[in-house]
């Protein structure tokens, strides 16, 4: 009975895989069991049996469809192969021939050169660069012990998000752990030396220190929760405590050699805290009097300093986003705003980085005097494309001296200054016109009605300090307005009280007009290079190296979202918005010099002008390194009337 069933099958309803035709029955199970079949010239077909039956129609279709499957499934395969072949083949050419060789890196060219460790080294990272471990946390995040919940793999995230965002938060009105939750920094040079697997931040650098005999006993990864206000990591990690220790260690253990500290970013800030925390009286300071910065510190390498604040921290507290935000929107609009499955992405990300209070020492300092007015700003003459200007400049000289025209019709068209002082703007039209046509922001005018008529609904569970604003209050925030360094914290101070109130206690965002003031002994003020002194130690040398020719965020073109969804940012950046062939703006952001993320006026001002030779910021003569300036920071030093 099976052989009967098997030859149905073979002849009826699979008769395109059967390489025999209608035989007779032996002949046939000749084949099916010998693999073979040799038969006579065959007699004509006979009709096939109509198949009426949905299974054995999807049986014939299935199969149809796997051989296409399998077909494709194999081009892709031999294209692979071809790709992995042939990438093989020109790694083995590049090593082999000559002229093709491997460059070395700087770390065997100077062991080469004879340079070996004199200096211990401490390195200390910057904002969110650093891995942060879970010690203790709810019942959501069993089985997470010491793993990673930043810095690494990032699976938990997809894994268990709001379990993971709730763990990464901090106490929204201490700034301090939540109840129940500890989250700690990750100890040791592995701390910081990749962001993740493919990712490196460090590595590189430790790499080619280990080349020239670096090792663990004379250099070191000053670790710190990132998330902190600088203060806070003393006095819940005591790990300004615990670097003034290893400072001291290495000094001592390396032959009395001073440190030379590398600090990165926002660790640039955390390191100024430093300096004036460890000689400051305690229980405020680490009571190591004067003189202990000249006897322990060699140099200061700042790397990328935001000294004075980067912009696109302020965007990041307003709305939640940055370039990158407004250029995915651009690409793909609706996908971040939608509300499919309530994921509601930045909402979330708002909610957790307002509690990092390390966040807000990266606003703007120094107000207007630095960063311009709603008519002027340091930058305003920057050249977005440099290179393709001089060359329709230099076609357009060539031109106007070939047919002695001198009318001016061939030089350029002064363009209109970007108004870069403005950095939150609504409108395109409101980033650019004369600020006399524009309306004053006055918190105390608009505040009267913050809590009536509510813009939101109780839903969701995605809370921000937004859903206490009226619609009343968000147009007022809106219209036609701008806002410059000075009244974006002002801004701030409106739309999110509980984050500034902290922000207030920890961090200071102005310029002394007396450093002798005993108010500016308190910690709030260390990590503002504006409102505090270099300590004093004349030896002591101190570097800026940031990047340049990078577009760099510097302002922002806003407009209002729909106040009728639920529990949603009520402002966003408008992508839609770019400037003419200058690129000066492109998807609602205005760009500058920089290193994409810290303007040059951020990292290079400070040692340009403000630090230079004895004055006020620096009574010392602390020395400056010397320069090799890529950038235009000291034409904008020129424009800047700081009194130094």
């Amino acid at each position: 009975m099976a052989s009967l069933l098997r030859f149905r099958k073979l002849c009826y309803v699979e008769p395109a895989v059967s390489k025999c035709s209608f035989q007779s029955y032996d002949k046939v199970i000749k084949k099916h069991d010998n693999q073979s079949c040799i038969p006579p010239p065959p007699p004509p077909p006979p009709p096939l049996r109509k198949i009426t039956n949905d299974g054995d129609k999807r049986k014939v279709l299935r199969r149809r469809r796997d051989s296409k499957e399998w077909r494709c499934l194999d081009w892709c395969c031999w294209m692979v192969g071809y790709i992995c072949t042939t990438w093989w083949l020109l790694l083995v050419l590049y090593n082999a021939l000559p002229g093709f060789e491997v460059p070395e890196s700087p770390g065997v060219k100077l062991k080469k050169e004879g340079l070996t460790p004199l200096h211990p080294v401490v390195l200390i990272p910057g904002i969110v660069t650093g891995g942060l471990e879970l010690w203790e946390g709810k019942p959501c995040a069993d089985g997470l012990f010491r793993k990673r919940l930043w810095g690494g793999s990032f699976t938990e995230i997809f894994k268990r998000p709001l379990c993971w965002l709730e763990h990464m938060s901090l106490d929204n009105e201490t700034g301090l752990d939540p109840p129940g939750i500890r989250v700690r920094a990750v100890p040791g040079l592995v701390a910081a030396d990749y962001f993740a697997s493919w990712y490196f931040v460090w590595a590189v650098l430790i790499e080619n220190l280990a080349k020239i005999g670096y090792e663990g006993k004379n250099m070191h990864m000053a670790a710190y929760d990132w998330r902190l206000s600088f203060q806070n990591t003393e006095v819940r990690d005591q790990a300004l405590s615990r670097l003034k220790s290893k400072i001291e260690l290495l000094y001592v253990t390396n032959g009395y050699k001073k440190v030379v500290v590398v600090p990165h970013s926002m660790g640039v800030l955390y390191f100024l805290h430093f300096l004036k925390w460890v000689e400051a009286p305690s229980p405020m300071g680490g009571g190591a009097g004067p003189g202990w910065c000249a006897k322990h510190i060699k140099s200061v390498m700042n790397i990328g300093p935001a000294f004075l604040g980067v912009p696109k921290a302020a965007s990041g507290l307003f709305s939640g986003e940055a370039k990158d935000v407004a250029f995915a929107r651009a690409m793909a609009p609706g996908v971040l705003d939608s509300e499919l499955l309530g994921l509601q992405t930045l909402e979330h990300v708002m909610r957790v980085s307002r509690t990092w209070d390390s966040l807000m020492s990266l606003i703007p300092k120094g107000g207007e005097t630095i960063w311009g007015n709603m008519d002027w700003s340091p930058e305003e003459e920057y050249d977005c494309y440099p290179t393709k200007t001089k060359y329709v400049q230099s076609a357009l000289t060539e031109s106007s001296q070939s047919t002695n025209e001198t009318d001016g019709k061939l030089g350029f068209k002064v363009k209109d200054p970007v108004r870069y002082g403005r950095i939150i703007s609504f409108g395109k039209t409101t980033s650019q016109v004369q600020s006399s046509n524009l309306p004053s922001f006055d918190p105390k005018e608009i505040s009267r009605g913050r809590h009536q008529h509510k813009s939101n609904s109780s839903c969701g569970d995605v809370w921000t300090e937004y859903d206490e604003m009226s619609r009343e209050s968000i147009r007022g925030v809106a219209d036609n307005k701008a806002y410059t360094a000075k009244t974006l914290i002002d801004l701030l101070h409106f739309v999110a009280p509980k984050m500034m109130r902290r922000s207030d206690a920890h961090f200071s965002y102005g310029i002394a007009d007396n450093l002798d003031d005993p108010k500016y002994s308190h910690y709030k003020y260390w990590s503002n290079p504006l409102e505090t002194k270099l300590p004093d130690a004349p030896d002591m040398e101190i570097c800026c190296l940031y990047g340049t020719g990078i577009p760099t965020e510097r302002s922002y073109v806003y407009r209002t979202s729909p106040t009728d969804r639920c529990k949603s940012i009520p402002f966003r950046i408008d992508s839609s918005v770019s400037g003419g062939g200058d690129g000066c703006l492109r998807n609602g952001v205005y760009f500058v010099d920089g290193d994409e993320s810290v303007p040059v006026l951020s990292a290079g001002f400070m040692c340009a002008k403000g630090w230079r030779g004895k004055n006020r910021f620096n009574p010392s003569g602390l020395e400056i390194g010397g320069d090799k300036i890529y950038s235009d920071i000291l034409r904008m030093s020129e424009r800047i009337n700081l009194r130094v």
